[in-house]
């Protein structure tokens, strides 16, 4: 019996694109940098910002310095536009009601720093309640390791590896799921293609967030 589902944030429930790659051409046009189309952030978004600076940086101009530069940039404009147009995706916020109604418990764990998970999770999804909202935080690793799934399920004492879901929209998601020994859910809305998440053999993927509660509570997949 599922007890926690544990939810990547960017691509999984909220459509952030258009905020990241907004705040990161900013940083990149503060640096001398070409900026990049908007499509090409979804192949470069997920694995926290540091990578995502390093790739966004035209080749050549990937130093460590460049990529504090660009932190230095992007950091202060996404905190004061992260919510210009970044919204739940269709069938979230029910997803989130039915599951809740349904006793399961929720986590995040995502590769955003987490000054920005934080504030989005409490802005958009303050009503609910998350045993743990984590982010990108110095000092710990990012995902795909597995440590921010194990941190996750400290939220509830006693629990089972067969008792957690972890559930995400790319490659990076699904190796955390198979890294920490938990069942994964890939969900089709996001950053990433259907392919990409096939190939990693996930418990199942869904194409909207009600298949998502009604494969957990009903067992309907």
């Amino acid at each position: 019996m599922t007890k926690l589902v544990i939810f990547d944030l960017d691509g999984t429930l909220l459509d952030t694109m258009e905020d990241i790659a907004n705040s990161c051409n900013h940083a990149l046009e503060a640096c001398g940098c070409p900026v990049r189309r908007l499509e090409e952030y979804n192949m470069l978004v997920g694995r926290g910002i540091y990578n995502l600076f390093r790739g966004a940086l035209p080749e050549g101009s990937r130093s460590e310095e460049m990529v504090e530069r660009m932190a230095s940039h992007f950091i202060p404009h996404y905190n004061e536009h992260k919510c210009d147009c970044t919204k739940p995706y269709a069938g979230i916020i029910p997803m989130l009601e039915t599951l809740e109604a349904g006793g399961i418990s929720f986590a995040i764990a995502s590769n955003k720093y987490q000054q920005g998970t934080e504030e989005l999770v409490d802005k958009i999804f303050g009503r609910f309640t998350f045993v743990k909202i984590l982010g990108q935080r110095d000092g710990k690793p990012i995902k795909p390791d597995p440590e921010i799934v194990n941190e996750a399920m400290e939220g509830i004492p006693g629990l089972r590896l067969e008792d957690v879901v972890y559930c995400g929209d790319s490659d990076v998601d699904m190796q955390t799921g198979i890294n920490a020994g938990v069942r994964t859910i890939g969900v089709t809305w996001g950053f990433r293609t259907r392919e990409e998440l096939a190939a990693y053999s996930p418990w199942m993927l869904a194409d909207s967030p009600s298949e998502i509660s009604a494969a957990i509570l009903h067992g309907t997949k």
